[in-house]
């Protein structure tokens, strides 16, 4: 009866809605139903009721469930080229110690050049060190965990343990070149003779700059190692003086040089507050420079003192494998190393044209 009093007490439509409803209706009616009036097909209105046609021929959803992705290892961005490992020299270390051996005061040597008489020949002797200086080998280690369900069901394509451990690896091998550059022991900066420390001019990174460390390390220098920020940074006060350095190829990638000497690119070599530094290394023991030290003849051996060894698989079936890189660094002579400090990055130039 409520609803009846309800429907009762609804106003009916007046005459101007219906009207309106009607037009609506019917346009909707004529689009739908209208001809196509251009090229284009016209817009269709579809009812809820209306279906949309079968398939008539396999899908790509259905059809990916029978194919077979092609799937790449893991790749990690923090891997760089390590250039500074590949251009030190390595010497072995049979018991994990360096003793490096200097003369104790080069210029007591006294020799002479004879003439054509019977003069007395001086008579001299060279002095060691009594207390050289020995460098221990450092190591770099972790574990790798890996799950045996892990390694059992899931490595095809791709190896589950070898790649757990190639990354690894790699990521050792970064923090390697990292303590070879910032090691407090034995890095190179660290061990920078006092005389061997050039302050840039006027901040940023110029070519007199670099000719100043060329005059330090003189004899033989073997490239500069600075950050590429830096690199870029001396390319542009180059540019800016129409100097620009000429490149060369090592190691199938091109470097930017400078007075025939390269600059190695290294993100290791840090940069604090906008400044950075930039090193001039000698290297090779015939040229009493830089060299790398490494332990030879490890059980498990991979490469230059890298070895991994399987420590074996706990109750939770999870295998450990032990990774351990041992290195060290050695300057022979205080001269095969000199550096630039205080050197800015973040100096820009505004060239005007016309």
């Amino acid at each position: 009866k409520r609803l009846s009093n309800m429907a009762e007490a609804r106003p009916a439509p007046s005459e101007e809605s219906a009207q309106s409803a009607a037009t609506t209706d019917c346009g909707l009616a004529a689009f739908r139903h209208a001809g196509p009036t251009s090229s284009r097909q016209p817009f269709v209105w579809y009812s809820m009721t209306e279906q949309l046609a079968p398939p008539t021929a396999l899908g790509d959803v259905a059809a990916r469930q029978l194919a077979n992705a092609t799937k790449t290892v893991p790749q990690m961005a923090s891997i760089t080229p390590r250039w500074l490992v590949h251009c030190l020299e390595w010497l072995p270390v049979e018991a994990g110690i360096f003793r490096l051996n200097r003369v104790k005061d080069a210029s007591r040597v006294t020799v002479d050049c004879s003439g054509r008489d019977e003069r007395d020949l001086p008579q001299t002797f060279v002095d060691y060190d009594e207390n050289p200086r020995e460098y221990m080998l450092s190591a770099v280690n972790t574990v790798v965990d890996v799950h045996t369900r892990v390694s059992d069901l899931y490595s095809t394509p791709h190896n589950q343990i070898a790649e757990q451990l190639r990354l690894t690896i790699e990521a050792i091998k970064e923090r390697q070149e990292s303590e070879l550059i910032n090691n407090g022991e034995y890095g190179l900066l660290a061990n920078v003779a006092p005389n061997m420390r050039v302050s840039t001019r006027s901040g940023a990174p110029t070519p007199d700059d670099l000719d100043e460390l060329i005059s330090k390390v003189w004899k033989q220098p073997a490239f500069f190692l600075a950050h590429p920020a830096t690199i870029a940074a001396f390319g542009r006060e180059c540019t800016r003086r129409g100097v620009p350095p000429p490149t060369i190829t090592l190691f199938g990638s091109p470097f930017l040089t400078w007075r025939g000497i390269p600059l190695v690119p290294s993100d290791k070599v840090k940069i604090e507050n906008g400044k950075s530094k930039i090193l001039l290394l000698r290297t090779g023991q015939a040229r009493q420079g830089v060299v790398g030290l490494y332990q030879p003849n490890l059980p498990g051996e991979q490469s230059l003192g890298l070895s991994v060894r399987f420590m074996g698989i706990n109750p939770k079936a999870i295998a450990s494998y032990l990774v351990s890189l041992y290195c060290s660094l050695a300057v022979l002579t205080e001269d095969a190393l000199a550096v630039l400090d205080d050197v800015e990055v973040t100096k820009y130039h505004v060239y005007n044209y016309g």
